[in-house]
C-alpha cells in the first residue's frame, strides 16, 4: 500500500498536467466545459481517469 501511495504522489500531477495539455487544445468543447474538466482534474486520483472514461480524452 505504500508504494501505492508513493506512486500516485508522483503520477498523478503528470497525469493531471497532460489532462491540461489535452483538454486545452480541444476544439470540440466550449470554454466553460474546459473549465469544468480542468478543476475536475485536480481531484486526486478520479480527475484524470474521469476525463479519459466520460470526458472523451484520448491517451495520445
Amino acid at each position: 500500500m505504500l508504494l501505492e501511495i508513493l506512486l500516485s504522489i508522483f503520477l498523478h500531477p503528470i497525469a493531471a498536467v497532460l489532462m491540461w495539455i489535452n483538454l486545452f487544445s480541444r476544439t470540440d468543447l466550449n470554454d466553460p466545459q474546459k473549465l469544468i474538466w480542468a478543476v475536475t482534474g485536480i481531484l486526486w486520483g478520479v480527475g484524470p481517469i474521469l476525463y479519459f472514461l466520460v470526458g472523451g480524452g484520448d491517451l495520445w
